[in-house]
């Protein structure tokens, strides 16, 4: 199990494949994502590695929190998250990781806080239809309706789905992949949308219920060993091959008129029925 990292949402574009369709994206950005430290089996009883991501102002950090980070040579950080690990991939304190961390085709999980709605209604929070338009309801048109029951059991019961805040949860969006990184500027580029809002950090991770990927790096894509883990960069606005995915396409117009012109024209049946006497008569007027 390798470390994840700590990454800043910048906002949403779109790439293109070859063929070209376009593939709509999230854009991470890796701020000075360093080492802060790290949790030994000897002494710490578990393995993991505490990461940290942009720069903060000293004056607005505790002095305890200062001393962590000088204790570790390490400057001040904005986000700090703890990644447990197995003991082959532990990190060295203060190395950087960059965006080869993951590479193209890989599957991750996202977790970060969801957009804060504020106080909502039943039909924004939980969908409800709502009262009718018309027929005595009077100013009461977007309300949840009757909460509870009779006198027995004479309460509301818990998890009711009534008006209340919304949004503002962590939630983790699973099973999405990365088309492209972009080590030069600290870019992962994942396909799909993400938890959080433009500038709101988020915590990226080896996907649980996926295999890793054969070429992911171990321990990780640091800094110092980018050479070894550098891919080939594609070409501008493109998503990288291993991330493109063939789709089978339906006949084409030409390949429908030959398929056409090759049936054979199916003839109307002949009805082989006798008259009826009514028809019989008909036919004799006709004559006469």
């Amino acid at each position: 199990m390798r470390s994840g990292v700590i990454a800043k949402k910048m906002g949403m574009t779109r790439l293109f494949q070859a063929d070209g369709r376009h593939v709509p994206v999230t854009v991470l950005q890796l701020d000075n994502c360093q080492v802060v430290s790290v949790r030994e089996t000897e002494r710490d009883g578990y393995t993991a590695v505490q990461l940290g991501a942009g720069t903060a102002k000293a004056k607005n950090v505790s002095k305890p929190v200062r001393g962590h980070f000088a204790k570790n040579e390490v400057e001040p950080k904005l986000r700090v998250a703890e990644f447990r690990v197995d003991e082959e991939a532990l990190l060295p304190v203060g190395a950087t990781l960059t965006a080869d961390h993951f590479v193209a085709g890989q599957i991750v999980d996202v977790t970060g806080q969801t957009q804060g709605k504020g106080f909502a209604g039943a039909m924004k929070r939980h969908g409800f239809g709502g009262l009718r338009a018309t027929h005595g309801v009077s100013i009461s048109h977007r309300s949840h309706g009757s909460t509870g029951q009779n006198q027995d059991p004479g309460k509301v019961f818990k998890n009711k789905k009534m008006a209340g805040h919304m949004g503002d949860r962590q939630r983790t969006q699973q099973n999405l992949e990365v088309v492209r990184t972009d080590a030069g500027r600290g870019l992962i580029f994942i396909k799909g949308s993400v938890p959080g809002h433009k500038g709101a950090w988020l915590i990226v991770n080896d996907a649980m219920k996926v295999p890793l990927h054969v070429d992911a790096p171990i321990p990780g894509g640091l800094r110092r060993n980018a050479d070894e883990t550098a891919t080939e960069d594609a070409p501008a606005g493109m998503i990288e091959d291993a991330a493109v995915h063939e789709t089978a396409s339906g006949p084409t117009d030409a390949e429908i008129e030959a398929a056409a012109a090759a049936a054979p024209a199916e003839e109307a049946p002949k009805s082989d029925a006798p008259k009826s006497d009514d028809s019989a008569d008909d036919d004799a007027k006709k004559e006469g």
